[in-house]
């Protein structure tokens, strides 16, 4: 009977990989990284739907492969936190060796797949694979800053994108890049407030002030702005290629201030809940800026 339940409760194969490579999250960068894709596009053909094929896979090896490392990296610490005790690593249903094979594997199918769109694209998610793994893992133990190290690699694939249909990085990609740099500091910022506590437990400390104050809220609001004001810009005509009406420009703006409203409410309210509401009210909003973009380029 004993061995009948072990096998029950064994996760697969492919609930390992699912798990190890953070599925959810990496579909999310695949996400941003079509939205910026299908804006750099200027004339679509039979190809581009193969070039499209190659960035999904592409870029779900290359995420996948930053998050295997980041997990062999933190496997101990992961094991002192609720949220990460039943990781693969630390609940010993992939062993270190295999996940790092696996990390080597996805880095490599990663980086030739995205060198076959171009060699920039190559070449940034490279960049976003060791400032991931070799930067930000390591600083989230030692400094709040690790948070502002991460912001980097977590705003190239939408820009990504840009660069896989133009094969040029230039004031339109670099836009991209700013309106999703920007806007992991709320992200992540919520994400520290909320888990706070567990976060603790394996001594990461990813809050601006290290605690919970208002002056942490406050520079949650700040950043808020500051991405507000990136997300309109290219309503202005300063952004070369990259263009968004104004109708558009206002639905983002709008966007924006709702997004604004439960940082506001966090420093109102200083508490977990504030913080995982604005948490998700983040994603929803990075997710339905990329479709608005999008949507705007094709219809007008």
């Amino acid at each position: 009977m004993d061995t009948l339940n072990h096998t029950i409760t064994k996760p697969s194969l492919f609930s390992s990989f699912v798990a190890i490579t953070k599925a959810r999250l990496a579909l999310s960068v695949v996400f941003s990284t079509l939205a910026g894709y299908l804006l750099g596009v200027s004339n679509w053909s039979s190809q581009n739907w193969i070039t499209l094929l190659f960035l999904m896979v592409g870029g779900y090896c290359m995420v996948g492969a930053s998050n295997v490392f980041n997990q062999i990296i933190e496997k101990d610490l992961d094991a002192l936190m609720d949220r990460t005790k039943n990781r693969p690593l630390p609940a010993g249903t992939i062993s270190k060796q295999n996940a790092f094979i696996l990390g080597v594997v996805l880095t490599v199918l990663g980086l030739a797949i995205l060198y076959y769109v171009n060699a920039k694209t190559a070449m940034f998610g490279a960049i976003s694979i060791f400032m991931y793994v070799s930067l930000y893992t390591p600083l989230k133990t030692m400094t709040p800053l690790s948070v502002f190290v991460g912001a980097f690699p977590g705003a190239i694939p939408y820009m990504l994108g840009w660069v896989a249909a133009t094969g040029h990085f230039g004031i339109e990609a670099g836009t991209l890049f700013i309106i999703q740099f920007f806007w992991q500091f709320p992200h992540f910022w919520a994400i520290g407030w909320f888990l706070y506590d567990d976060y603790k437990k394996a001594g990461f400390f990813m809050l601006p002030t290290g605690k919970r104050d208002k002056k942490t809220a406050l520079q949650t609001i700040l950043y808020t702005i500051w991405m507000i004001i990136a997300s309109i810009l290219p309503a202005f005509g300063f952004t070369g290629k990259l263009f968004l009406t104004k109708i558009s420009a206002g639905i983002v703006f709008t966007l924006g201030l709702w997004m604004l409203f439960y940082a506001v409410k966090l420093y109102k309210e200083m508490d977990a809940k504030a913080a995982r509401k604005l948490m998700i009210i983040s994603v929803s909003y990075i997710s339905l800026l990329q479709i608005i973009y999008v949507i705007d380029k094709f219809l007008r």
